[in-house]
């Protein structure tokens, strides 16, 4: 048997770029999503209100915090996961948004600010 590993390093180094790469894909499909469900409305809704654009940047600010970068802003693979946990959590917790045409933006619950802080972010990084 040969102790010779360029073989098993090389095989390793390539597959991390391709998982890495599958990654990256997978977490802007992801952010993708949220932005078309519901973050180019609540984004377009914050452009016409100074109150709801500085309560989505409030809830930016926690997000890059929590994800440990508060300086330059998390990248697409802790964004995306990020956001999921959050949709996992309100499933789990049976919440419901109402149909984007339905939502009064003047009164928007947690859970949809938060989604729409993840969406401001991830269109900050050039990930959607």
């Amino acid at each position: 048997m040969s102790n010779d590993t360029s073989y098993t390093a090389a095989g390793t180094g390539a597959f991390g770029d391709y998982a890495e790469a599958t990654r990256r894909s997978v977490a802007r499909s992801t952010l993708n999503g949220l932005m078309t469900w519901l973050g180019e409305t609540g984004l377009a809704a914050a452009r016409e209100s100074a109150g709801l654009q500085a309560v989505i940047d409030q809830h930016a600010a926690a997000v890059r915090d929590a994800l440990g970068d508060p300086e330059r802003g998390p990248g697409a693979v802790p964004l995306a996961g990020y956001a999921t946990g959050v949709r996992d959590a309100l499933i789990e917790a049976q919440w419901q948004l109402p149909p984007t045409a339905d939502i009064d933006w003047s009164s928007v619950e947690w859970p949809a600010l938060r989604l729409i802080a993840i969406c401001s972010l991830a269109r900050a990084g050039g990930y959607v």
